[in-house]
């Protein structure tokens, strides 16, 4: 009897238990074929190499028993494999749920290939992995600024000292730059260590971020609560009293606390601050405006650690009216209008996360409209 043939199509970088179950069942089928993408086809695609080279890949997934054979795609785009299925003509096409698409359905439609969608079951005992997740887990985080943000610089803090709250989270997505995410830092942690989360002391990693984005005779010192906040993880108070580097920082990784924060903070899209923006062209740097800057921070620390919701809430809003009194154009007009409208009256508070635009972050229990959910690294 004739065994039948099976293809299936992906990456295969950072081979996982979840593609060892997926080889399994499709080989279930037949003979298992196994199309994998060429480094340049993935680059056009996704803007980035794969972790392990196309021959590596090759190497790896031919030396699996679950795989009759396996080539490099000849083709390119996301039908990379639409070639070699011409040639191979296989029997059935199998994907996962989350490699399904209609374009790879007609394919098989017209080439007379029956396409069969599985379920992602990982093997007994096995926990559920994507290759999505996987790499999530090695790329560079963000970090959100909750309260007490400005209170870093020393231009602030040497008024009266205060604590800065952040939170290191998950790339669930790419945020938008220019956005009060830490994005700038971001890019430049990305040229230290690629898109990869760096091993090691999380202060030393900080400090080294801290020096290559401030080189010697840079005009505009950035504030280390973004260095800070991307390298630390879970949530963190720095306590600024008049230097570039909080004099403590207090931390927290406790999963029930992350989990709650995660939980309760929703990021709704705004315009972000348009290039050339400049924030510090008005000041008020009065010592009582700052000390309660400080203050919102020291408060919403204490309210993250009790999963104080309202506590949360108004340590937020106090620090944008802060903001607004100290440094106006750090909220403008149209800004302050939508929070005091629509955010300030039906939620416990809310801030924007950048100075001009970016996100507006709601602390709220319950659903916000629109929002994107975010995900504290512990």
């Amino acid at each position: 009897m004739i065994k039948k043939k099976v293809l299936v199509s992906g990456c295969y970088d950072l081979l996982h238990g979840g593609h060892i179950a997926f080889f399994k069942a499709a080989s279930a089928f037949g003979k298992l074929y196994v199309s994998i993408g060429r480094d340049d086809n993935i680059f056009n695609l996704k803007n980035r190499k794969p972790y392990f080279s196309e021959k590596e890949r090759l190497y790896i997934v031919k030396s699996i028993k679950y795989v009759g054979d396996a080539f490099l795609a000849s083709g390119s785009g996301m039908l990379d494999f639409e070639p070699d299925m011409k040639k191979l003509k296989p029997d059935y096409f199998v994907v996962n749920h989350d490699g399904h698409s209609s374009d790879k359905e007609e394919l098989c439609r017209r080439e007379g290939v029956e396409y069969i969608v599985l379920d992602r079951i990982p093997e007994p005992g096995l926990p559920e992995r994507s290759s999505s997740e996987t790499k999530r887990e090695l790329r560079f985080p963000y970090r959100l600024c909750l309260a007490g943000g400005w209170i870093d610089q020393p231009w602030v803090s040497k008024i009266h000292p205060g604590s800065v709250v952040v939170a290191q989270i998950w790339p669930t997505m790419d945020f938008n730059d220019r956005s009060g995410l830490a994005t700038s830092s971001r890019k430049v942690a990305q040229m230290l260590w690629g898109d990869r989360y760096p091993e090691g002391d999380h202060e030393t990693n900080a400090r080294l971020l801290f020096g290559a984005e401030n080189p010697p005779g840079r005009t505009y010192v950035s504030g280390s609560q973004d260095q800070i906040g991307l390298l630390y993880p879970g949530i963190n108070r720095l306590y600024y009293r008049g230097g570039y580097w909080p004099e403590k920082i207090e931390s927290t990784t406790m999963k029930d606390i992350c989990e709650w924060l995660s939980n309760v903070i929703h990021l709704v899209p705004i315009q972000p601050r348009p290039m050339g923006y400049d924030p510090l062209k008005l000041m008020h740097l009065e010592k009582s405006l700052i000390k309660e800057l400080g203050e919102a921070g020291d408060s919403c620390w204490e309210s993250i650690l009790n999963k104080d919701i309202d506590g949360l809430g108004k340590s937020m809003t106090t620090t944008l009216r802060s903001w607004r009194k100290i440094l106006p154009l750090t909220v403008p007009d149209q800004v302050m209008e939508e929070m005091e409208t629509k955010y300030f009256p039906n939620y416990p508070g809310a801030i924007t996360s950048g100075s001009g635009g970016g996100y507006v972050m709601v602390a709220s229990e319950k659903p916000v409209e629109g929002a994107i959910r975010i995900k504290v690294r512990y």
